[in-house]
């Protein structure tokens, strides 16, 4: 190999890494649950933090820097707004809690990378739509499916695809 080839290579190879060496795919997702220090960098991560269950005050971060209400946030978790109150701060909820809490992270992450402002996605979350039939999408976030079409949706968009 000529010394002009290996310096084309090394030009190369070098390139890509200025590419991926962006922003931790997890840091939005941190700073949604106001976490001082990394909560969760990867899939895997998210996982064992799913897994665990999440405390109370995480919750509460999570639904206020969501703008949303505790009766909203409630009803999502599939819990009472009075049960939710009865937790300890520090107290870890539930497993089955903590998963809808990490996957409206992850929606509220995706969407701020389509809306490219998360507060631009709170107000399209919180705005009666045509494609839901007048419904607000957060108000779809009550079961698995309405999630799956919130994230369908939001994909479209990113696509210039409008209902």
């Amino acid at each position: 190999m000529s010394h002009k080839d290996k310096q084309n290579m090394v030009n190369y190879v070098s390139e890509p890494i200025a590419v991926y060496a962006v922003q931790s795919k997890g840091s939005l997702f941190n700073s949604l649950f106001g976490a001082g220090h990394s909560v969760a960098t990867t899939d895997l991560d998210m996982l064992q933090l799913t897994r665990n269950g999440l405390p109370k005050r995480l919750l509460l971060s999570l639904a206020k820097k969501l703008s949303l209400t505790i009766q909203e946030f409630a009803d999502i978790m599939h819990l009472s707004e009075r049960t939710l109150q009865r937790y300890d701060d520090d107290a870890i909820v539930k497993t089955e809690y903590a998963e809808k809490a990490v996957e409206l992270a992850r929606l509220y992450t995706r969407g701020e990378e389509v809306f490219g402002s998360l507060d631009k996605f709170k107000t399209w979350m919180k705005t009666p739509l045509h494609v839901f039939k007048g419904e607000t999408p957060v108000s779809l976030l009550d079961t698995s499916l309405g999630f799956d079409m919130v994230f369908r949706e939001l994909g479209r968009i990113e696509h210039g695809i409008f209902a």
